[in-house]
């Protein structure tokens, strides 16, 4: 169903935390597949990523990982971002309904984090349809770019924002 594209560069960390919290939605079939789109790094990020069993992808552009993904659906997430549970609930009914690009409910925002939500960029993460997003996206567009771009509505399924 879900194709979850994460771009990354030296954040080995951050992307295991992330990782971890699709797990239980890879088990039940939500994910299907996690692609990392890496920027370069030198730690262990690839070695995370082979562990998990994502797809990783050296040097190559969002526009790239979008071509290679399997789900009619694709997640964007920033690194070290935590889906809330439940959250798979509430994607899968949305989905459903076909409705169009969503973000999640930051929890834990301070007054200004807030109101940096007027373009949230993928602190809220971007669930959109692969067809919507190939349709918008250009060649050397990021991830950020992308999520600034697509309108979306708010899921009522939170999401705890990377460190």
């Amino acid at each position: 169903m879900l194709s979850v594209l994460i771009e990354t560069r030296n954040h080995e960390e951050a992307l295991a935390r992330t990782l971890a919290s699709l797990v239980s939605a890879a088990v039940e079939g939500m994910v299907r597949e996690v692609i990392v789109l890496d920027r370069g790094s030198t730690d262990g990020t690839s070695r995370v990523a082979d562990h998990a069993g994502c797809v990783f992808l050296a040097e190559a552009s969002l526009s790239d990982g979008m071509q290679r993904a399997r789900g009619d659906w694709l997640l964007l997430i920033e690194l070290g971002a935590r889906l809330v549970d439940g959250w798979t609930d509430e994607v899968r009914r949305h989905v459903a309904m076909d409705g169009g690009a969503a973000r999640f409910t930051p929890t834990r925002l301070g007054f200004w984090e807030r109101l940096s939500l007027k373009r949230p960029g993928l602190r809220a993460g971007l669930l959109v349809s692969k067809a919507d997003a190939l349709s918008v996206m250009r060649k050397d567009w990021d991830g950020l770019t992308l999520a600034r771009t697509v309108r979306a509505r708010r899921l009522d399924a939170g999401i705890l924002a990377g460190d």
